[in-house]
């Protein structure tokens, strides 16, 4: 998984990318400070490995991994290739989902390039210079299709049909993700790799002293409203918290947000929430070599849930055997949940579902 983040100068993408990956990525109070995207690999934390790690001593742990993409800030114009624009854009497409951190703090100190705090303002800013890259990229691919519309051929007039209807919404401001279309349409719309068809989750970035007060910050109270009428995720996060956080030990991490009312830290939140906009699950495998955390999409059928590990063990799916994570957690090991009938044997029809400890049997 890849995610994006993005967002105009001066709001704490950085501080927030050094926080959750601790790759030291410059920070300063102004524009343009990340020039090339800086790229860290984050392994997504998850509790049910540790517990399986003390059954089984395994070799080896292996999370699964989030790559994080800091990109430049955006500015007015960025879709015409203004203030690098282009070259900025150019990393986005090469996303699964898009972070879009907005600030939601007053700070004399810190410059903002507006002059002052507007989430709707900001976000719409950045909105409208995606959607103009992908006017600018449509305008080419259609006037390819458009020359060869006289061949009669089908799927040209199909594509050419669906380019036409996607370039005029763009042009009334509506995102490719807001878009309806029937599956066969879908599959050659993800084709196209538009940035506006990315899934969006909307990071409201406030000061420490707004900590507990979040419903006061009418900053963030309008970045919620406007999430919704989005269709979009919203987290409320404090880059300059989770880079403390990022600083600390394990023991010490937890002691800190306990002290200031916090269940889990900002990296959690956002990776729950990625795998949310994302419709993403983790199965789990487990034995002495190794535990592991597999990613899948959500309705994903447990041979294409084998073949994450390798295409033979789709190619000779035979079953797989199943236990619930909760089940294998309340007796305590493999053994009594199977006496109890809870490892259960699924056939190639089977739907994952989150936390399925899993052992595929096949035969190549």
């Amino acid at each position: 998984m890849k995610l994006g983040i993005v967002g105009l100068p001066n709001v704490g993408k950085s501080t927030l990318f050094n926080a959750i990956t601790k790759a030291g990525a410059e920070c300063a109070n102004y524009p343009f400070c990340t020039i090339e995207p800086n790229v860290g690999v984050v392994p997504v934390p998850d509790e049910r490995l540790n517990f399986l790690a003390k059954l089984y001593s395994p070799e080896k742990i292996t999370h699964t991994t989030i790559e994080f993409v800091d990109i430049a800030g955006l500015v007015k114009g960025a879709g015409r290739g203004e203030g690098l624009g282009n070259k900025f854009l150019s990393h986005i497409r090469e996303v699964d989902a898009i972070i879009h951190v907005v600030r939601c703090f007053e700070n004399v100190d810190i410059v903002h390039v507006e002059g002052t705090i507007a989430p709707t303002r900001d976000i719409k800013t950045i909105e409208y210079e995606l959607i103009f890259s992908d006017m600018e990229m449509l305008e080419k691919r259609i006037d390819k299709t458009k020359k060869q519309l006289k061949s009669g051929d089908k799927k040209i007039i199909f594509e050419s049909e669906i380019l036409d209807r996607i370039y005029n919404d763009l042009e009334k401001e509506i995102p490719v993700r807001r878009m309806e279309f029937s599956s066969e349409e879908q599959k050659f719309v993800d084709e196209l790799f538009l940035i506006t068809s990315k899934p969006v989750l909307y990071a409201g970035n406030i000061s420490e002293d707004d900590i507990g007060h979040e419903e006061e910050n009418p900053f963030i109270n309008e970045l919620i409203e406007y999430g919704k009428n989005d269709e979009s995720g919203v987290m409320i996060i404090c880059s300059k918290i989770e880079q403390e956080i990022a600083a600390l030990t394990e023991n010490d991490k937890k002691e800190f947000l306990e002290v200031l009312g916090i269940n889990e830290s900002g990296l959690d939140k956002l990776i729950k929430e990625s795998y949310k906009i994302l419709n993403l699950i983790s199965f789990l495998t487990a034995g002495p070599k190794e535990v592991r955390a597999w990613t899948i999409s959500r309705g994903t059928k447990a041979p294409q849930a084998a073949g994450k590990i390798h295409t033979d063990f789709e190619k000779g799916f035979i079953r797989a055997e199943i236990v619930a994570y909760d089940k294998l957690v309340e007796f305590g090991s493999y053994n009594a949940a199977k006496e109890k009938g809870l490892v259960r044997s699924e056939g190639s029809s089977y739907v994952m579902n989150d936390g399925d400890i899993t052992l595929f049997r096949f035969n190549v």
